[in-house]
């Protein structure tokens, strides 16, 4: 349940019985194409950290991204975050690292959705456009999608009740 004097989310966990106040936020430590990498192959990731990742695929590259997804919350101020990955092209990822300390908040990256998010169905590969922002500020993604549930849900606003099962699905699975 939402209070309704300060436009902040909060609820009742029905599944523990806690109260938990603030928009849920859930974030991804890597994308999942490197989760899902054998322990043999864990020396192919070229470079790693919270918010890039490099990996070597035989004589490809993979290039990802950290980025945020954040879906509105109907009659809350602050959305429903996910902290997820994006791949990007070689060119797009040197863009935006070296725009990093000059960004250009009009530009966009092309990329594929790279987690697989608890709850919606088929996440992985999902059309995206990455748009960065200022003072360090991880970049936002849109999703091209159209007729998917995520891509429905960011490009319209999730109920109070959505947004609750979400985290409870996330906070307790089953």
């Amino acid at each position: 349940m939402k209070s309704k004097s300060s436009n902040i989310f909060s609820f009742k966990c029905s599944c523990c019985g806690e109260l938990h106040e603030g928009s849920p936020s859930f974030a991804f430590p890597a994308p999942t194409y490197v989760n899902q990498l054998p322990e043999s192959e864990k020396d192919n990731i070229i470079e790693s950290g919270e918010d890039l990742f490099k990996v070597k695929d035989g004589d490809n590259i993979h290039h990802f991204i950290r980025a945020c997804l954040e879906v509105p919350i109907l009659g809350c101020d602050e959305p429903f975050i996910w902290g997820i990955w994006v791949s990007l092209s070689a060119q797009n990822f040197n863009r935006y690292v070296t725009g990093w300390d000059d960004v250009d908040e009009s530009d966009s990256y092309f990329g594929w959705f790279s987690s697989k998010l608890p709850y919606y169905d088929d996440t992985l590969s999902l059309k995206a456009q990455v748009r960065p922002r200022k003072n360090g500020i991880r970049p936002y993604l849109e999703i091209e999608q159209d007729g998917h549930e995520l891509a429905n849900d960011l490009n319209t606003y999730i109920s109070i009740e959505k947004a609750q099962r979400i985290a409870e699905f996330c906070m307790h699975p089953k």
